[in-house]
This record gives C-alpha cells, structure tokens and sequence, in this order.
C-alpha cells in the first residue's frame, strides 16, 4: 500500500469506532482489511445470521481473533448507535429504521466508497439494469491483451506490449471485493469494477470512467420506486469530473433522461456512435444477440478511451468466453436446441431474447419470484411470436398467463403450471418439435422455488441433459 494511502485511512479511521455491518463475502473482506490496518482494533460485527456458527470460515476468522465485538440475531442493530462509523454491505437493507437514522448521521459507507477514494490507479466501472457482467468481463478481457494504455493520472502510456497485457483486475460483483486489493494498489494498476445498485447507493465518489448500459424496472422490492433505484446507479457518474469519462447509452429512455437532468460534468460518451464493423465483423464476435452488440460497442468505447489499439480491441473481443447463464448454449439434444438464459430476471431481456431466436423458438420457461412488475410487453410480444409452449414457475408464471389470456384468451399457446424443474425439462420434451428451440429466460427473479438464477439455470441443464440421454 502506497504510505500517502495508509496515512489517509488511519487518519479518517484510525480514532473512529468501526462497525462491519452485514457479513458476507464482502464484510469478511472488509474485517480482514481493517484487521491488517488496524491490529490491536476493536472492530464491530454486525450480521442477523448467527455469523459463529453459519460459515465455517467465518468460525475460524473470529474465533481466533480476540477483538471484535460480534451482534448477531434479530437484534443485530440494535447497538449501531454506539459506532462512529458503519462499513455496510450490499446486502443490508436501505430503509430498516435503524439504517435509515445512521444514513442520516452520517454513519455510514461502504467498501465501494472507501476503495474509490483511496484507489491510486485507474478505475473503470461498470453498471447497468442488464449486461454489466458481460461487458465488464470484456473490458478485462481486453485489458488482459492490449498493450500500452493510458491511466488516469497523466494519460501517460504505461505497461503492456502486443505480445502482453496490463496489470488488470477483475472486482466488484462478478470478481473479488476491493478493500484488501489496495495493500498491493499502484497507480499503474487498472481495476474493472461491477457495481450494483446497492453498492451505488450513497457513494460520493465515482470512478475515472464510467460505463452506465441502461436503466428498466428492477429491484422495486428493494427500493421505494424506479427513481430511487435509478438515482442510486447515477452515482457512478455524479461524482465525476471534467476529466472522467461517461460511457452510456442514451437511447435509453430511462437512462437517457436521467442523464439530462443531472448535473453530470465529465465527457459524455455515446457507445451506439461505435463503428463495430471497423473493429470486428458482427460474425466474428462471440456472443449471441442483438443487445450483446450494445456491450460490445461500450466495452469498445472505453477501450478506446484508454488508448488500446484496434487490433488488440479485436483480440480481446475473439478470445472472449461468454458467462454462463447469459444466452448458455446447453446442447442439441432429441433434435431440440436448447438455451439456459436464466439470469434474465425482467421482462425487457426476456423480449431480446425471443428476438434473438427468431422463428425457432418454441418453447420458453417463463415465471418466478413476484416484484410487482407488469408483463403486458412481455404478453404481447409472446402472442406475436411462433412460441407455442409455456413452460410457467410460481408466483408470476401465472401472472404472465392471465395477461396473455387478457389480450388474446391464449389462442395458439399451450401453458403447463410446474413447481420444479424437473417436470418442466419433462414437458419440454415431450412438446417441442425437433429443430426447434427450447429456452429457459424467466422474466423474473429466482426466489420463489430457487435458490438464486445459477441454482436454477444449473437445474436446467442437469435435466436437459439427463432427458436427453434417456430413450
């Protein structure tokens, strides 16, 4: 850690009574942080599960260390007000009374504040409704190839070769949690950040260029309504200045307003201004879809802010591997092609999904956890679709049905209520016809019969290929 750093955060912490609250992945993260700054500490945890007992490595982290100050159970924040100043998780809800009085303090900030304001390299941050961990694996994609680039600092050239790549990480919600990445930080270091709203929420920092995809409904189970949750994710560009850079894309109605009514004082980027066929032809690019093309041609607009050059641009978009769950190819099995697109969880990526496929589709599994979102778009583009099978999940799989019957009583569609996967690859089989497509996209959350989006789409593709070996 570079010594300017170390002095800035015991001068800001060093004195303060520290509370960690919630302690998953990134409260570990952050106690072993404030642990190596601070070793004779007292550092408060704070979660509602029973930490000591849940995680076995967390068992062992605090089990060892003799001074921290655990709060754990239904009355986990009850003592916050004894702390000067609380590290929040993402997962910590934002209007629990007693967050919500801390927030007003002053109290509390976040892994993600803490980082931004203490990184000395170049940070490139990525948010979006959809397609933040594509795009922000190919941007670090790119990095990892490209040659020499420029930092924030002097846009200087620094590392890098053809032959070789920048000294580039993976952080945020798709790689590692940042704190304890600055104690080897330095300023040639490049950091490609995911950020979700809830590591948004009350930053006061941004980073040096920002990469805003677009804004639909989501979350509203969480925020008060979509102006909060929309006004959360612009913090990523709020705090800019006049020598950041905004990557973003307004054609986004959401997006596009929000952007024009806010103070925003860093360059302003238009991604859809890409000229992708000087870069790489349509054919050649890894990843299915035409909203795919839109992370291209940002993860492309921000390469290019950093000076990487075109041909190692085109490298790192070749070499690409496309994520998991996102457009998943499974296999061709029985005759029938089958696609695991179980992280779209809102109606607008299940829509650019049918688009995709086309014709070819038949069957889709739509349904899940109910966050009060409607699905009249949804209905209407399956009703103008060869779609002839329906494959629905508990709560909003039947949500979707009644607003497909409202529009136009079903006709030429078959729907089969299931509570599981296993039934549903079953019906799936037994009714989709050979050369055509079988897709799991959801239009919804996971939550009401799964455990998360990877559970249910590795659910999928266990049953795809368990059916399609049986005769």
């Amino acid at each position: 850690m570079l010594r300017e750093i170390k002095e800035n955060l015991i001068r800001e912490l060093g004195d303060k009574n520290i509370l960690i609250l919630g302690f998953g992945r990134e409260g570990i993260d952050t106690f072993k942080f404030l642990r190596k700054l601070f070793p004779n500490k007292i550092i408060g945890i704070a979660d509602k599960a029973k930490v000591i007992s849940c995680k076995s490595q967390v068992s062992r982290l605090i089990g060892k260390d003799k001074k921290n100050r655990l709060h754990s159970g239904k009355d986990y924040l009850e003592l916050m007000k004894k702390y000067d100043v609380v590290i929040k998780t993402p997962g910590i809800p934002i209007h629990l009374p007693e967050v919500e009085k801390a927030f007003r303090e002053g109290k509390i900030t976040s892994q993600t504040e803490i980082f931004l304001k203490n990184c000395p390299g170049t940070v490139v941050g990525i948010t979006g409704t959809k397609g933040k961990s594509t795009t922000t694996s190919l941007i670090y994609n790119i990095l990892k190839v490209a040659g020499p680039a420029r930092t924030r600092h002097n846009f200087a050239d620094v590392g890098g070769s053809d032959a070789g790549g920048l000294k580039a990480h993976l952080v945020g919600n798709i790689g590692k949690p940042v704190l304890s990445s600055l104690f080897s930080a330095s300023k040639n270091d490049f950091y490609v950040y995911e950020l979700s709203c809830y590591q948004l929420y009350n930053v006061k920092k941004s980073p040096h260029i920002s990469v805003f995809l677009n804004v639909f409904p989501e979350h509203l189970d969480y925020y008060k309504n979509i102006e909060e949750y929309a006004i959360s994710k612009l913090n990523i560009a709020l705090w800019q200045d006049k020598e950041d850079f905004l990557v973003f894309n307004p054609q986004n109605d959401y997006l596009g307003k929000l952007i024009s009514k806010n103070p925003i004082k860093s360059r302003k980027i238009d991604f859809n201004s890409v000229a992708l066929g000087k870069i790489i032809k349509a054919s050649e690019i890894p990843l299915k879809g035409e909203f795919n093309l839109k992370n291209v041609r940002a993860s492309i607009a921000t390469a290019k802010i950093l000076g990487i050059s075109d041909r190692n641009i085109t490298k790192g978009i070749k070499t690409f591997k496309p994520l998991p769950h996102r457009l998943e190819y499974v296999g061709l099995y029985k005759g029938i092609k089958f696609y695991n697109d179980s992280l779209s969880t809102i109606s607008e990526t299940t829509m650019a999904a049918i688009d995709t496929f086309g014709k070819d589709l038949e069957t889709i599994f739509l349904g899940g956890f109910d966050r009060n979102l409607t699905f009249e778009s949804l209905a209407q583009k399956i009703i103008k679709s060869n779609i002839k099978n329906l494959i629905l999940f508990p709560t909003t799989g039947e949500k979707i049905w009644q607003q497909i019957v409202s529009l136009n009583k079903g006709n030429g569609l078959q729907a089969f209520f299931v509570d599981n996967m296993k039934d549903g690859v079953s019906l799936a089989y037994k009714h989709t016809q050979k050369r055509k497509i079988c897709l799991l996209s959801t239009a919804s959350t996971s939550f009401s019969i799964f455990k998360d989006y990877k559970e249910k789409g590795n659910l999928f593709k266990k049953y795809v290929k368990i059916f399609g070996k049986k005769n």
